[in-house]
Order: C-alpha cells, then sequence, then structure tokens
C-alpha cells in the first residue's frame, strides 16, 4: 500500500464532510495564424486520439476502505480514459467566468485520477480557454501551474506537443517493486520515520508556538488562533461558486515596489487587502479589527527540485495581519511587509510541518467552527487566503496558439468563503477571485476595486 501523507490525508477527509479541495487555472489562447475554421474540433479530436503515457501523478486516486484498515492510501489506474477527462464546452463571451464558476463548483470523482481539463471556445475573437483543475492531494498550486507551464513553449513555431497530462520524464519509471509483504510493510515504514524525526518536530513546534505568541503580543506580526474577526466568508458556503479574473501590468507593481522598499508580493498582498476592505466597507460590513490572511510560504528549492516530484505539497503557513483597520494604504503595505518578512524567516527556520502544526489552532477554529450547529460568531482563525504564484517570464505558446492569459482558480470551503491567488506571467500579474456565490454574489466587483487599489498606492507613493 502506498499511503497518502497525513496533510493529504486530510484534506480527503475535509473534503467528505465540507466542499471540493481542488485548484485549478484558466489559459486563454488564440489560434495560430494558419488556423483553419475546424482548428479546434482538431484540437479536441486530436487530445482524445492521443496515445501520451500520463504523468504518474495524474494517474493516481484515493482509495479508504475495509482492505485498508480505514487508512487512505493512492491508488494507480492504467491505462486513463481520458475521455473522462478532457471535455468540450461552448460559451458566450459574457458568459465565460461564470461558466468556470460552475465547473469549479463540480466536485472530482474519487474513483479516477482527479484532474479535469476543459477545452472552452466562443470567446471572442476566435480565442479559446482551457480550464484545468487538479485535486490538491494531488499538487499544490506552485507544482500544479509549473505541470502546466512544463507543457507550454516559447516557440511560436512548434508543433506536435504533448497535452499538460503528458508523462515528460526522460524514461519510463521503473515498475514497483517488491511482494506483499514489502506492500504491507511500507506503511510502517512511513510511520517509524516519521516517529524518527517526531522528536525533533516536535521541540520545533514547541519554540515555534511561543515565539508565535511573544510575536503577536509583542511585535504584531502575526496573530493568535481566534485572532481575526468574523466575516461573512467564515461561514458554511452553498453549493454555487463564483469566479473572477483580471490582469495588471507588472511594471506598475514593481514602480511600487521599488518606490516603497518592498517585495512584489508584499504589494499584490496590499492591493488584495484593500479590494477586500473596500468592499466589506461598502457593504457596511468592516470589522474594526484587522483581518488576517493565511499566506502560504514555499519551501521549494528550485536549484535542487527533483524534475516531476510526485509530492505535490511543499509548503509553510503564516497568519499575515492585512491592516484593513488602517485607512493609510502605505501604512497596510508596511505592516503586511514586516508580517510576511518575519514569516519567511520563521518558517525557513523551523520547516514547513511545523508551520502548519503551529497554526492548527488557527486552521481549526476557521474550518470546524461552520460545521458546528451553535459557534459563536465573534472570532475565527483567517479571514481568507492569499497566494501568489510566480508563473512564466516570457510569452508562451502550445502548438502555435499564443497564451494571452493565465488566471488561477482556487479552492474555497466552508469556513474559508473567499480565496485570492495571483499568477505572474510575462509582463502581466492576473489576479485571481474565488468563492462560494452566496458569500460574493457580486464578485466582479473586485476588478475595478483592484485598479483603485493599485492607483491608491502608485498616487501616495508617486509612482503613478
Amino acid at each position: 500500500m502506498n499511503p497518502l501523507d497525513p496533510l493529504d490525508a486530510a484534506m480527503m477527509t475535509a473534503e467528505w464532510v465540507s466542499n471540493p479541495m481542488h485548484v485549478g487555472a484558466v489559459l486563454v489562447l488564440s489560434p495560430p495564424d494558419d488556423a483553419g475554421p475546424d482548428y479546434l474540433d482538431e484540437l479536441h479530436r486530436e487530445t482524445l486520439a492521443g496515445n501520451d503515457s500520463i504523468d504518474p501523478r495524474l494517474r493516481k486516486y484515493p482509495h479508504r476502505g475495509v482492505d485498508t484498515g480505514g487508512m487512505w492510501v493512492w491508488r494507480h489506474m492504467d491505462p486513463v480514459d481520458v475521455s473522462r477527462h478532457c471535455q468540450r464546452r461552448t460559451v458566450s463571451e459574457d458568459g465565460f467566468w461564470r461558466l468556470i464558476g460552475e465547473l469549479d463548483a463540480l466536485r472530482l470523482d474519487w474513483r479516477r485520477p482527479m484532474w479535469m481539463s476543459y477545452l472552452i471556445d466562443g470567446l471572442d475573437g476566435g480565442r479559446f480557454a482551457f480550464y484545468i483543475k487538479v485535486h490538491h492531494t494531488v499538487t499544490d498550486g506552485v507544482a500544479g501551474f509549473q505541470m502546466i507551464t512544463d507543457a507550454l513553449s516559447s516557440d511560436p513555431n512548434r508543433r506536435s506537443m504533448p497535452p499538460f497530462y503528458a508523462d515528460r520524464r526522460p524514461e519510463s519509471a521503473p515498475p514497483e517493486s517488491g511482494g506483499l509483504v514489502s506492500r504491507l510493510v511500507a506503511p510502517l515504514r512511513s510511520l517509524a520515520g516519521a516517529a524518527a524525526s517526531g522528536a525533533g518536530l516536535v521541540g520545533r513546534v514547541a519554540t515555534g508556538e511561543m515565539a508565535t505568541v511573544l510575536d503577536a503580543l509583542v511585535g504584531h506580526t502575526t496573530a493568535l488562533p481566534l485572532g481575526a474577526p468574523y466575516t461573512r466568508f467564515n461561514g458554511r458556503l452553498g453549493p454555487e461558486r463564483a469566479v473572477a479574473a483580471g490582469g495588471w501590468a507588472k511594471d506598475r507593481i514593481q514602480a511600487v515596489r521599488q518606490a516603497a522598499g518592498v517585495t512584489g508580493n508584499d504589494v499584490l498582498t496590499a492591493m488584495a487587502a484593500g479590494v477586500v476592505r473596500r468592499w466589506l466597507r461598502d457593504h457596511g460590513e468592516l470589522p474594526k479589527r484587522s483581518l488576517v490572511a493565511a499566506c502560504p510560504i514555499t519551501v521549494r528549492d528550485r536549484e535542487r527540485e527533483i524534475p516531476n516530484d510526485e509530492h505535490g505539497n511543499r509548503f509553510g503557513l503564516w497568519m499575515c495581519p492585512l491592516g484593513t483597520n488602517l485607512d493609510d494604504p502605505l501604512a497596510r503595505l508596511n505592516a503586511i511587509h514586516r508580517s510576511m518578512s518575519e514569516g519567511k524567516h520563521w518558517v525557513a527556520k523551523r520547516g514547513a510541518a511545523a508551520s502548519l502544526l503551529t497554526n492548527a489552532g488557527s486552521i481549526a477554529a476557521t474550518a470546524i467552527g461552520p460545521l458546528l450547529p451553535f459557534t459563536p460568531k465573534i472570532r475565527t482563525g483567517y479571514n481568507l487566503p492569499i497566494s501568489h504564484v510566480r508563473g512564466p517570464v516570457a510569452e508562451m505558446y502550445w502548438n502555435g496558439a499564443r497564451i494571452e492569459e493565465m488566471y488561477p482558480v482556487s479552492t474555497v470551503y466552508d469556513g474559508h468563503g473567499l480565496n485570492i491567488t495571483t499568477c505572474s506571467y510575462a509582463d502581466r500579474v492576473g489576479f485571481g477571485y474565488a468563492a462560494g456565490r452566496d458569500v460574493v454574489p457580486d464578485i466582479e466587483t473586485f476588478l475595478p476595486l483592484t485598479e483603485e487599489c493599485l492607483a491608491e498606492l502608485e498616487y501616495a507613493l508617486g509612482t503613478s
């Protein structure tokens, strides 16, 4: 048996009791100049008829039953019926993001590899799109975007390119060795390894918890469990999803970064904080206490990363006060910069696992509270996640079709009803907003608010 890691098993259990736990991406493309009238029909037929070997991460699916003693384990499907995973949709331009919300609301089938790809036509100017979603146990947002961008090319003349789900390893992985005994011993070996390093982990968690308390009480750079005010984002969700996305010039954000002496991600987080602040204020629901964002901090080493690593989730977590109680946009930006600087140092020193365990109280307060029948709506662990993904720095193509836009579509679930994720691509940064439709019914208003918040920072720093 191949058991799921504890974090992945927790995600499967969370999906079982709450909401879908997948991450997604939207790619908007323009056809190549030599595309004929049947270009998209041919593209879809070639996808279904393809005989590409599939990435091992996209051949596995979770299973739990009597035969596994109630333990979540991975099983592998071979062959994979691509027609069950690659579908086609047609939409009008003004209904595109509503369709993405509808597709995002659909739960992935646990009985088969947990990913889907949708080819969507009907956009203006002959453009088309791919919406791709993969379960969070298979990959985190960083690895998921890498999986997609690895299938692209900076060469507009390149053709016969394999799809994103193709196995791009130099050669096929060798089959698993060992008989029944070795497969039964594997989970015990995994547990033994965890126990061997448990003492050090407990020590890092204990010292980390104390450091977090001191930071919250003295430096105000993070938040304690139940340190965030309750908002509408922290209740139960209905079945529908709302998605909106838009892009902004990277040089505008870099100008703010340089003038303020902060990081680019700090600027993006401050823009997101300003959007949420303005939206809650306009709805008469802005708390006096600062909202708190759960911010993933990647621990991937790009120089030592293993290609096609099947271990998809590698991130720590930091609770960042967003300064929504501050009127001055520069004061919010500086507060976010101080907090995230401390967070990166904290996660690097103690490790991703320790950071997740240290923040378990905040996660539990946010995710479990909405599932209980009588939960006081006063405080919560955090209000929303805000994360940033680095995309390709050059313009990319797939079989001659130019990637015009690239947007993330991240996870929302009970207690976690709004998710903001950004993705850099070429000379743009895309903001992807995902929410429960009953939580944020007018999510399209987030896009003009994003422009207002960037313009506000530009004006304050004199970079506009």
